[in-house]
């Protein structure tokens, strides 16, 4: 028999690594879909604060996982996308201490990552929400061969990440 173990308490990080304990009735839960885009030997990837990020971001209760991403990358780049294939899935305990908007909450956040092809659009920051348009650049096309030597601002390996997007494609 498997015996599961629930916690009481979680470790929260926020996008400095900065960590903080709380009550598992704290956390909401909110899934997190992020787009890899590789086309020419490049990646694009969102410029926020001082590092970078996958386009991409929480959905809303009433949008498939590929809906999610479709949005959420047209948002945060300006570009249309066609959802190819998973990449990574896991798990982060998030504290958004950068959003004004939700810097008092804890997230429980599921992740995945698909790879995606571009189907049109061009690069903008015109569909930027409020706070995106306060922490977040144009999204910048970075080629694979720089791709170790960024800083990203997320909790998963997002070079092997690339790494295993551009060996898939």
């Amino acid at each position: 028999m498997v015996k599961f173990i629930h916690m009481k308490k979680v470790t929260c990080h926020d996008i400095n690594g900065e960590e903080q304990e709380v009550e598992k009735d704290q956390l909401i839960y909110r899934p997190s879909i992020y787009g890899i885009l590789i086309e020419d030997g490049k990646v694009l990837l969102s410029k926020q604060y001082d590092g970078y990020d996958f386009p991409g971001g929480g959905q809303e209760l009433d949008e498939t996982v590929h809906q999610t991403l479709q949005r959420e990358f047209f948002e945060e780049t300006g570009l249309q996308v066609e959802v190819l294939d998973v990449m990574y899935g896991g798990t982060s305990f998030f504290h958004p201490t950068h959003s004004k908007k939700y810097e008092h909450q804890f997230w429980n956040c599921p992740l995945l990552y698909f790879t995606v092809k571009r189907t049109g659009g061009a690069l903008s920051t015109e569909y930027f929400d409020e706070a995106e348009k306060t922490y977040a650049n144009l999204a910048e096309w970075i080629p694979l061969s720089n791709i170790d030597d960024l800083k990203f601002i997320n909790s998963v390996d997002s070079v092997a990440i690339i790494k295993k997007a551009a060996k898939f494609l």
